[in-house]
Formats: structure tokens, C-alpha cells, sequence
């Protein structure tokens, strides 16, 4: 029975980094990787689809060369199969590179196969069962498949299989409105699919601002996306070539055919077929493994990391648990999981750039605020670059003068609201920013701008 002093499961954001830490440190150490190296990220999340939607932008900016003083004669037309070819090569390289950086690494035995839990310290994977003093779990999620009737009869895509498309779909039908199902609409959309958004709640992103859930419709409709919102899919079936979406809506049922069916609802963690309970491991309703401050689950010896944990659901959340776990583990500095901001972005065009609270969270809790909005129209980079949608809106607590939150949507919005992350990080007043000289032309210089300009949220 091999004997380590840390098993790491799983190979996402995570893994790979804590097991280098842990190597450096002295430790030895076992990573089992059941399938893919690299996690969501690297395989079907960021990686790939970012891949895409630059593609996707290189073709819509290509339709509007004239605009730009820029002809091009002829039709612009999409080639799949070498857009999916750049994606895989571009996925490849960091595939492979955690695959070798693991398996090159002195001090660390990668094992390919699937670990269970058959014990509190003891993990079993092709056929041998390893033991270790402390063990990690960083395994990830995968898309929820809803109970619709008749879903499993139809051939339906997930953010996952989706990576294997090849070709233009004729009519891409989504189901779910939020930040996967919007990312891959636009993408389709401006490969030349039909595309059509069915959303159960009354508007799409319903986690952000109404404002920004509005703005984001309106420039998904206006490339053409059918958007339906209030609707649900009641049943899904084959009808020849076609994909047959039944949805019900204000009382009235209608149906929808497609030639590809994408089905991104959500997600769920893949702790189901880990053994947890040989290990007496916690988990809540939804299947995430529960895990305290530090990233600890019930049991003081086990850990849980990046998406299977419900602390977040994003790459750098991901990283950020390996930080905590890393700093407390191995450099004594108490770092938690509740000391960090909430920060996201949703990479549709123009991306939006989330951080802190949103506006209708600060109403909600009665707070005395300061609100400052400015359209993207108004931004000289913005309109330079023919690039106007969307608006910045930052949120300040009216007492301490700390910048509650902030939502960027437009332009570079993804990189912009670093500049606000920074300033709340740092506890700092929103004066700093505000008396701060930024480079013009850029979209970061009209923040100071908006500082100047804030007003009390009524």
C-alpha cells in the first residue's frame, strides 16, 4: 500500500499548483487525474471558449469593416472546422502543459484513473489504494441536466460536448439565459447560427442588476438572437432532423425546432461517486462538499477545492482556494475564504466586469450609498473604437466612503473593474481613485470621472 503525505484529486486550477507547493515543501506526494489534466477551465470552460469567442469577434468585426473605412469585398464566411482546430491547439498546449509539469515533477506520482474515498485517510484508484496524512479535493463540476421530458431521448449539447462541434448549427436552441448559455448564443450567433435563448426566469442574468440584465438583452437582440424570457420548457422531442422545444409561456404553449439542442442550466459539483461517506465527508442539499473558512471539510485532515466546494464557481476562485489552502498549510498566514471580494466577468461582447455588491444588494440592505453611472457612449476609447454598449456603474458607502460594488458592462469592462477590486482590497476610500491621474485615451480615466459625479442612491 503506498504511503504519501498528500493526495491531491483532481487536476483543475487547484491541484497541480498545491501539489508543486507541497513538493517544495518536502512532502510526497500522490495526484490522481481521472480524465482530462488542466479541469473545466483549461478543457471546456475559459480556455476554449474565449478561443471561440475571439473568432467570433475576428468574424463580426469583419462584417463591419466598413464602418471603419475597411472593405472587404465579398461575404465573410466562418470555417468550423479550422476555428475548432485553433481552439484544440490553443487547449492543447495547456493540457499538456500540466500534464508533463505534473508528471516531471520530482517528488510527485501521477495516477490516471478515478479515486474513490474507501476510508478517512486511505483513496483507491486502479486497483492499488493509496494513504495519506492529508488529501485534497479538487474535482470539479459539470452541467445539471434538468428533468424535462423527453430530454433524454434527443441528442443534447452541454457546455462540455459543445467542444466538439465542427460545424455551424442551422438553429442553435438553448436552454438557460445566463453567463454559459449568453457566451456560446453570441459566439453561434456570429458564426452564422440561428440562435434562440429560452430563459425560465423573467429576464436574463437575473443574479445581476435589472439595468445590466436590459442592456445585455438589447445587444443580444439587436445581432439577432431570439431571446424568451418567463418561458418553460415543458418537453423536448424529435421531430424528423429537427430538435423540438415545447415552451410554455404566459399560459400558452408553443414549440420551437432547432438542429442543436445546448443545455446549460446550471452546474453540479462531481462529488456524487467519490465515496465521501467511507470517509464521513459533509455534503449539503446540492451535492457541494461542505467546507469551513479555511477550505477544511468536517473531517480536520481533508480538504475540498475549486468548484466541488459551492465557494465559487470560477477559475480564479479556484486559484484563490489553493492560496488560502497553501498559506495557511505551509506559511502560517491565516488567509479565509470569507476575506475575499466577489468578483466575476461575463465574456459576451461587450463583457461585463462584476465586483462587491451589485445596486439592488445594497438597496436591499438598507445601506446610506452613493451611485455614480456613466454610459460607454460617453467614453472616448469607447467611441473611438465604434464600440459604445452598455454603462459603468460604481456603488459607495456614504459613511466610510468605501467602494461597495461595481458593474461594468462595455468595453475592456473585464479589465476595467480591476482598478475598483484593487481600491476595496485595500480598504482604501473611493478618494484615492478619485484624485488619482489615469492614461488618457483609455476606459480606466473616466473612473475618477464618475467619482466626481456621485449622487445619493434614492
Amino acid at each position: 500500500m503506498p504511503n504519501y503525505d498528500a493526495i491531491i484529486i483532481g487536476t483543475g486550477q487547484s491541484g497541480p499548483a498545491l501539489a508543486r507547493r507541497l513538493v517544495a515543501a518536502g512532502r510526497k506526494v500522490a495526484i490522481i487525474e481521472r480524465k482530462l489534466f488542466g479541469g473545466t477551465c483549461v478543457n471546456t470552460g475559459c480556455t476554449p471558449t474565449k478561443t471561440l469567442a475571439a473568432s467570433a469577434y475576428v468574424a463580426h468585426v469583419a462584417r463591419r469593416a466598413a464602418d471603419y473605412g475597411v472593405m472587404i469585398g465579398g461575404t465573410v464566411n466562418v470555417d468550423m472546422t479550422a476555428v475548432k482546430a485553433r481552439k484544440d491547439a490553443v487547449v492543447a498546449v495547456f493540457r499538456n502543459g500540466v500534464e508533463q509539469s505534473l508528471k516531471t515533477l520530482q517528488g510527485c506520482t501521477v495516477y490516471e484513473g478515478h479515486g474513490r474515498f474507501v476510508a478517512e485517510k486511505k483513496v483507491a484508484v486502479n486497483g492499488s489504494e493509496l494513504t495519506a496524512d492529508q488529501i485534497f479535493i479538487n474535482v470539479g463540476a459539470r452541467a445539471a441536466i434538468p428533468p424535462i421530458p423527453g430530454l433524454d431521448q434527443v441528442p443534447y449539447l452541454t457546455n462540455s460536448s459543445m467542444m466538439d462541434i465542427d460545424v455551424v448549427p442551422a438553429h442553435l436552441v438553448i436552454l438557460g439565459g445566463s453567463y454559459i448559455g449568453l457566451e456560446f448564443a453570441q459566439v453561434y450567433r456570429r458564426f452564422g447560427s440561428e440562435v434562440t435563448v429560452i430563459e425560465f426566469g423573467p429576464r436574463l442574468i437575473s443574479r445581476e442588476d435589472e439595468d445590466v440584465s436590459q442592456a445585455v438583452a438589447g445587444f443580444l437582440k439587436e445581432e439577432g438572437i431570439d431571446v424568451r424570457v418567463n418561458s418553460e420548457v415543458v418537453g423536448v422531442e424529435k421531430q424528423g432532423n429537427s430538435i423540438v422545444a415545447k415552451v410554455e409561456s404566459t399560459g400558452r404553449v408553443s414549440q420551437i425546432a432547432g438542429t442543436h439542442l445546448l443545455v446549460a442550466t446550471g452546474r453540479r459539483p462531481n462529488a456524487d461517486d467519490l465515496g465521501l461517506d467511507k470517509a464521513g465527508i459533509g455534503t449539503n442539499a446540492r451535492g457541494y462538499i461542505l467546507v469551513d473558512d479555511q477550505l477544511r471539510t468536517n473531517i480536520s485532515s481533508i480538504w475540498a477545492m475549486g468548484d466541488c466546494n459551492g465557494q465559487g464557481a470560477f477559475t480564479h476562485t479556484s486559484w484563490n482556494d489553493f492560496e488560502i489552502v497553501a498559506a495557511n498549510l505551509l506559511d502560517k498566514d491565516q488567509r479565509r475564504v470569507s476575506d475575499r471580494i466577489t468578483a466575476y466577468a461575463l465574456y459576451t461582447d461587450p463583457p461585463l466586469g462584476r465586483a462587491g455588491m451589485t445596486e439592488a444588494e445594497v438597496r436591499k440592505m438598507g445601506k446610506s450609498a452613493l451611485i455614480s453611472t456613466m454610459a460607454m457612449k460617453d467614453v472616448m476609447r469607447a467611441y473611438e473604437r465604434g464600440e459604445t454598449k452598455g454603462f459603468m456603474k460604481i456603488l459607495v458607502d456614504r459613511d466610510n466612503k468605501q467602494i461597495l460594488g461595481a458593474s461594468f458592462l462595455g468595453l475592456e469592462g473585464d479589465e476595467v473593474i480591476h482598478c475598483v477590486l484593487d481600491i476595496m482590497y485595500a480598504k482604501a476610500p473611493y478618494t484615492v481613485i478619485q484624485r488619482a491621474m489615469h492614461i488618457h485615451p483609455t476606459v480606466s480615466e473616466f473612473i475618477p470621472t464618475m467619482m466626481d459625479k456621485l449622487k445619493p442612491l434614492q
